[in-house]
């Protein structure tokens, strides 16, 4: 038996390798992917333009504004002088933010009483948006009045596990379960459909091999492939893109294999289902969108409808993402990570049956 699954794992490898449509899915898009999300996908905003609109010519509002232009993230973009200025700067996008200092900032300042500073930000990107409004609030609250009065208590923020909140580290380290569901389930999802439109699924029936031995034959590439794919994106992650790899190789890798489980046995379910490459790859989306959109790579499942965040449990991408993160991040260890290993086990094993019964029932 283990030397016809081995054939046939060699047959598969050798298809891959020669069909242009496996060769594109297997090479392409995790080198574009990859380059494209790790430099251009990110929430830091480095240049944010800003006009000033000065009121004020004390010198509280001469040394506010000139932290904001010493930030090497605020670059002034223009001085205005009037209230009707502001729109066409926004409309025309030239700047993402409008500081208006009022007439009487350094008086009141100097007075002890509350001073209160507008700030008119660009909403049309709401995401954009509360990042500028954050950092203009940070600098604002590093200013000490004139009157050198502090606040009766300080508050001392400390981040963990991302010191500097950048953004790739929280990004780059997805991608390792991105586009290894994305890899291993177009390379699956195709095998079964590849032989079916070339005609070579009937001679494979006709050989000694057993329904279950082909449906093993047909998932171990796959899987071998997205274990080589996670691995070589791992390293990228940590030697080209400098994220922080703080845990250990084994509960990552355990999370992996019952990742690929999962994904490979949803890919064989499309491949069993489809007769044509086309309907395997429209069927590969039809899974694969769903898959990303309720996985909180990109979005919190807790903003979710709760009705959407009880179907992520159906969502292998949901668990491993937490896994991979927590283990760059957090050095996770497997007690922690225990309650999302079972989850994409029993994933795997549901829709590998599935793919069973459906091989079986679409042979005869």
């Amino acid at each position: 038996m283990l030397r016809r699954i081995l054939a046939l794992m060699v047959k598969e490898f050798i298809s891959i390798v020669v069909d242009p449509k496996s060769r594109i899915v297997l090479i392409a898009p995790p080198i574009i992917q990859l380059m494209v999300f790790g430099y251009a996908a990110t929430f830091d905003l480095e240049r944010v333009p800003y006009a000033v609109y000065n009121e004020d010519r004390g010198r509280a509002s001469r040394d506010l504004l000139a932290l904001l232009e010493g930030s090497p993230t605020f670059q002034l973009a223009a001085r205005v002088h009037s209230d009707r200025e502001i729109r066409p700067l926004l409309d025309a996008k030239r700047v993402m933010a409008v500081v208006h200092v009022g007439p009487r900032f350094s008086e009141r300042l100097l007075r002890g009483e509350p001073a209160p500073l507008q700030v008119i930000v660009d909403g049309r990107n709401s995401n954009s948006a509360m990042i500028v409004l954050n950092y203009i609030r940070s600098i604002v609250n590093q200013y000490q009045s004139p009157a050198g009065e502090t606040a009766p208590a300080g508050l001392r923020v400390r981040f963990w596990f991302n010191q500097n909140l950048e953004s790739r580290w929280f990004i780059v380290p997805g991608l390792v379960a991105l586009l290894t569901l994305v890899v291993s389930l177009l390379l699956t999802a195709l095998s079964v459909a590849r032989e079916r439109e070339a005609g070579t699924f009937d001679q494979m029936l006709a050989t000694p091999l057993r329904p279950g031995e082909i449906l093993v034959g047909k998932a171990l590439p796959g899987f071998i492939i997205g274990m080589a794919e996670a691995t070589f994106i791992v390293l990228m992650a940590v030697y080209w893109f400098d994220v922080p790899f703080r845990g250990v190789i084994a509960p990552l890798y355990v999370g992996l294999m019952m990742f690929l489980v999962s994904a490979v046995g949803a890919g064989l379910m499309i491949s069993a289902l489809s007769v044509t490459q086309q309907q395997a790859l429209l069927g590969a989306f039809l899974f694969l969108v769903p898959a990303i959109i309720l996985s909180g790579f990109a979005t919190p499942i807790a903003n979710m409808p709760p009705a959407v965040q009880y179907l992520t449990f159906l969502n292998p991408l949901r668990y491993f993402l937490i896994i991979v993160r927590s283990v760059f991040l957090e050095a996770a260890s497997f007690e922690v990570l225990w309650n999302l290993y079972w989850p994409m086990a029993l994933i795997g094993l549901v829709t590998l049956g599935a793919a069973g019964w459906l091989f079986r029932r679409r042979m005869y």
